[in-house]
């Protein structure tokens, strides 16, 4: 293929094939470990992104009123923890001119998440709420579908159709048509009656029966975890935040375990006018004490251009069995300039960060205590999002100076890193967790053990073809052996 149609690929494609085991694994595992056939694929795939040039499909590419219109984001968790792909199909309208820029934007959010998280399966959603006959485009639902089923291999887990409209009955006849068996068992038609058992209300519309208070709006791009319910250029909600404002009306009252967490808080945000000043010795000391256990997992690090960040990937939260309720998150700034961070999650009833909204000074650390309160436990779908950005040597660094920073800021001069929760749900000895994280076992989610079961099905499968074909063989030379005894035996009878 590579050598009939190397003009028709984008070279960045064939060679992150080249590198990229994963991307191969998820091919064949869409095609059922058939060579030809995920070759086929491929080349199929490769000319797509070359025609829809996804490689460098961004906002700027991409017209301002596509984003406007809301017809296509990312938002939410279904109740297996993948993705949501939402489809607003009342917002979309039939427009052959547009069609070409409607698929690009297609384009353009799957390979926005493929790129953020590495590929993990999306659930869509085609909310065909208040839809009439100006809404339906076979042609557009077509080229989604083949977006997952052709182009973006094993990226889909199933697609919700929300309060279908019968003169779409006879439509979607035809769609399934376009989808293979498999595919075809993934499609789950719903109403408000029964869609909360693919999606839980909290990430439900109200008009779908749900609770959730997101509402579609851009710019900015919806930053799809972090949007809701975070306030523009603003930091969370949290209780730093509020202690902060109490602070000045009157003297800091907390218990011995946190002192060492509010006496940072209070250096930050009454002490601190032009920069951060260095943690002394004694306090460094007491919160040596007050750190969580989980600072010992934080193994890897993430290099960015602003701030190193460990741990790389995961905050490891213990289970009510487990009682790990915090987390530490470390700062490293590598640059010459003060680094103004901010700290978001996707849950912040949930959890208290401290400091969630303050700056780094070059070449110091900075801890940061991600803890849970109340009676909440961490989940598997539960985000937290770390912005960082330079900021001049004249600039003060107080609360009112990182306002205004933030909200003056350019997006493109803003490091962005994402971290996920992992629930440790054994109740096995601390030192045997430690064991294990020190060994650097890296954690399984359910898509990772679907894509073993699933290597494993396909190696039983072989192994159970080359047992009949072996069997098939020996019956084949025991009828052969027999042919030829007889045969000899008839020739000694004939002599």
């Amino acid at each position: 293929y590579l050598l009939d149609k190397s003009e028709k690929y984008d070279s960045r494609d064939v060679e992150r094939l080249q590198q990229d085991d994963k991307w191969v694994d998820s091919y064949l595992i869409w095609r059922h470990d058939v060579v030809d056939d995920t070759l086929k694929m491929i080349d199929e795939s490769f000319q797509w992104r070359k025609e829809y040039t996804v490689n460098d499909l961004s906002e700027s590419v991409l017209p301002k009123w596509l984003f406007e219109s809301g017809v296509l984001f990312l938002h939410g968790y279904d109740k297996e923890g993948y993705k949501l792909f939402w489809f607003r199909v009342k917002h979309h309208t039939k427009d052959p001119k547009q069609q070409l820029e409607k698929k690009k934007l297609v384009a353009f959010w799957l390979e926005h998440y493929a790129k953020r998280d590495h590929g993990k399966p999306l659930t869509v959603v085609f909310d065909m709420a208040e839809t009439g006959i100006s809404h339906i485009d076979l042609d557009f639902v077509r080229f989604i579908v083949s977006c997952f089923t052709d182009y973006y291999p094993n990226f889909l887990t199933k697609i919700v159709i929300f309060e279908m409209p019968w003169i779409m009955n006879a439509a979607f006849k035809i769609v399934k048509g376009w989808l293979g068996p498999e595919a075809i068992s993934m499609l789950k038609f719903t109403n408000k009656n029964d869609v909360q058992e693919y999606i839980s209300g909290e990430y439900l519309p109200p008009h779908m029966g749900g609770t959730d208070s997101f509402k579609y709006s851009y710019p900015p791009l919806v930053d799809d975890d972090f949007q809701t319910p975070l306030c523009e250029n603003g930091p969370i909600t949290s209780e730093d935040e509020h202690e902060s404002k109490e602070e000045s009306k009157e003297e800091i009252d907390a218990d011995t375990k946190e002192a060492g967490e509010l006496n940072e808080e209070q250096n930050l945000n009454q002490k601190k006018v032009g920069s951060i000043e260095q943690i002394s010795k004694s306090e460094e000391t007491d919160k040596t004490e007050i750190k969580p256990k989980n600072s010992k997992k934080a193994l890897t690090t993430f290099k960015g251009p602003l701030l190193h960040i460990s741990p790389a990937e995961e905050l490891f939260f213990g289970s009510k069995e487990t009682g790990e309720k915090k987390c530490l998150i470390v700062l490293t700034n590598i640059t010459k300039n003060i680094v103004a961070f901010k700290v978001r999650t996707t849950a912040p009833e949930k959890y208290r960060v401290k400091p969630s909204n303050s700056s780094c000074e070059p070449g110091t650390s900075l801890d940061i205590i991600v803890s849970l309160h109340g009676g909440f436990a961490a989940s598997l779908q539960d985000r937290f999002l770390i912005m960082a950005a330079e900021m001049d040597q004249s600039s003060g660094a107080g609360v009112q100076e990182l306002t205004q920073f933030w909200k003056e800021v350019p997006r493109t001069k803003v490091m962005e890193h994402r971290l996920r929760c992992h629930v440790v749900e054994s109740s096995k000895p601390s030192s045997l967790t430690l064991k294990e994280n020190t060994l650097n076992i890296p954690a399984k989610n359910n898509e990772d053990l679907h894509i073993q079961l699933t290597h494993l099905l396909q190696i039983n499968k072989r192994l159970q073809e080359q047992i009949d074909r072996c069997l098939w063989l020996q019956q084949l030379s025991v009828g052969v052996l027999l042919l030829a005894v007889a045969v000899v035996a008839f020739c000694f009878y004939l002599a």
